[in-house]
């Protein structure tokens, strides 16, 4: 009995080593936009580019009491901004550009001053790939 346990557990320990690590996110472009003293809360940009299929699923800074994944949208002239519960999806190769004007990240009760200059740090966490920590520069919006 011996004889076989050795081998098999040889065999999983190889096979263990062998999985793939999970495919990764690549983060380019992070920033916040600069908000008045005393804003309750900020929005922050990025661009993702999964691996494989994933799904951003939940923001967080040590800058502010929470982070949220958000959507914005225009309903009859009146600005709606809505929380994304599920989160954003990933596809494989695709880059998804969370911007102003629609899908971005709040940062709610910012515990620093959102002015040009400052760093915001940002742990994106993913459904599939490990978390990615960035630091967003805090810059006033450009008018396209």
């Amino acid at each position: 009995m011996k004889a076989f346990l050795l081998p098999l557990a040889a065999l999983a320990l190889a096979s263990s080593a062998l999985a793939a690590p999970p495919a990764k996110v690549a983060v380019a472009d992070a920033w916040c936009r600069a908000a008045p003293a005393g804003a309750m809360a900020g929005g922050c940009y990025v661009t993702l580019t999964a691996a494989a299929d994933d799904r951003l699923v939940a923001v967080e800074t040590p800058a502010a009491k929470r982070g949220e994944i958000h959507i914005m949208s225009m309903d009859g002239g009146v600005m709606r901004m809505r929380k994304l519960a599920d989160g954003i999806a990933l596809p494989a190769g695709q880059a998804v550009a969370l911007k102003p004007g629609a899908e971005h990240l709040m940062i709610i009760g910012p515990k620093i001053a959102l002015k040009d200059g400052a760093k915001v740090p940002l742990t994106l966490k993913f459904a599939k790939a490990p978390p990615v920590t960035v630091e967003a520069p805090v810059r006033t919006a450009v008018k396209p």
